[in-house]
């Protein structure tokens, strides 16, 4: 196996268990060295780093699999770690609908595996995996005996290692469009249009929380995308519900899923830009017990940080506004870049300048399907939060 020699003076990171090494820390290279190849990594001194594979293309150029010199990376070493991925998955509860591998949590650098009962959703997001895409098809196969397995691999990122954008069937062909169950639910899924992987899995515990806060309330819900979290109001007993998103395709999933779930009469959907009716109803005295905002994130880079900051700061003081004394708004971010702490911040900016006081009832992250390790901050992106607002 080719080897990677690191220079003296690297992050300690790298030493304590990121799995992430940059091209700047890189020493030299054994001739010969293949783009998506694996390769041995070595510390400055002469010790084992770990194994994993190579991408000059990218500003990542080694993403390690492994600190265990004896493992050999080949077709069975995914098949087991898939297997470890799913073992986790039961013992915590996550056994129909659920993300199956996540990435860097679960030492299978940029590959995402979701599982939508008998249905694989699969995403290779660096060329490394992507050279080990049989293998893990093969896994899912020989562990699941699956109905289909679909790649949603048109992702710009993919760009980025030199790899194009791509999506179809990596099975039999199969519909697309399922129908999963969720809290006692049934929705609308669509594997190959709908965003990231056909549905936001992450959010799947946290739409349990608003159970109580919900009950006989009337409640808005902006950037609803296709109605989860308002169809879960109208479920748990919220007197009404209004629902709005800028797309018009996923407001008429929105509907479908209400009418799926026999709520129609309750959760209603328009078509809006949200920044735009937050700051209009807010104007007109529009009051509502419960605002939920479940945004897209903001930015992807740092260089637009704080204009991400800046809109959430907007969106969240809109949604204060709109809220009657002792009512609730349940916010949320999945901007990696937003730190837990700086979230908090953003919310409590917003408050202040809403000349409203709130007091914390639930914050939370991604439901742990998505399991977050400490010190690779790209496993813990998302951040929940329920406040009362008086």
């Amino acid at each position: 196996m080719k080897r990677v020699y690191l220079k003296k003076k690297i992050s300690n990171r790298v030493a304590n268990g990121h799995p992430w090494i940059f091209a700047n820390e890189v020493q030299k290279t054994d001739d010969g060295l293949n783009a998506g190849d694996t390769v041995e990594v070595y510390f400055n001194n002469g010790k084992f780093a770990g194994k994993g594979y190579f991408n000059p293309k990218s500003q990542i150029i080694v993403r390690l699999l492994t600190r265990d010199k004896e493992t050999e990376i080949n077709e069975q070493f995914f098949i087991n770690k898939i297997a470890e991925c799913w073992k986790y998955r039961k013992k915590t509860g996550y056994i129909e609908n659920c993300r199956l591998v996540f990435g860097e949590a679960d030492e299978l650098p940029q590959l995402i595996i979701d599982k939508f009962n008998d249905y694989f959703v699969i995403q290779t997001l660096a060329l490394g995996i992507d050279v080990w895409k049989p293998a893990c098809v093969k896994a899912i196969n020989q562990i699941f005996r699956p109905k289909g397995i679909y790649e949603r691999n048109d992702v710009p990122v993919r760009e980025l290692e030199g790899l194009s954008q791509q999506k179809g069937f990596l099975s039999e062909p199969f519909d697309t469009r399922i129908l999963i169950n969720e809290n006692g639910l049934k929705f609308n899924v669509d594997l190959e249009n709908g965003q990231k992987t056909g549905y936001f899995l992450d959010q799947q515990d946290n739409r349990r929380a608003i159970q109580d806060i919900v009950k006989d309330a009337e409640v808005l819900g902006a950037f609803t995308y296709t109605g989860t979290f308002e169809i879960h109001a109208a479920h748990y007993g919220a007197r009404s519900v209004l629902g709005i998103d800028i797309s018009e395709n996923a407001i008429e999933q929105a509907r479908r899923n209400a009418t799926l779930n026999n709520l129609q009469d309750v959760v209603k959907f328009e078509t809006a830009n949200a920044f735009d009716v937050l700051k209009q109803w807010s104007r007109d005295g529009r009051q509502y017990d419960v605002v939920m905002l479940d945004p897209p994130a903001f930015t992807k880079s740092r260089e637009t940080i704080q204009k991400a900051i800046t809109g959430y700061k907007e969106i969240n003081l809109r949604g204060m506004k709109l809220i009657r004394p002792g009512g609730f708004l349940v916010t949320s971010s999945c901007t990696s870049l937003v730190s837990p702490e700086l979230f908090l911040q953003v919310i409590d900016m917003a408050a202040k300048d809403a000349r409203r006081k709130i007091r914390q009832v639930i914050f939370q992250t991604q439901s742990a399907d998505h399991p977050v390790i400490g010190g690779i901050e790209n496993t813990q992106y998302l951040k929940f939060l329920i406040v009362q607002v008086q």
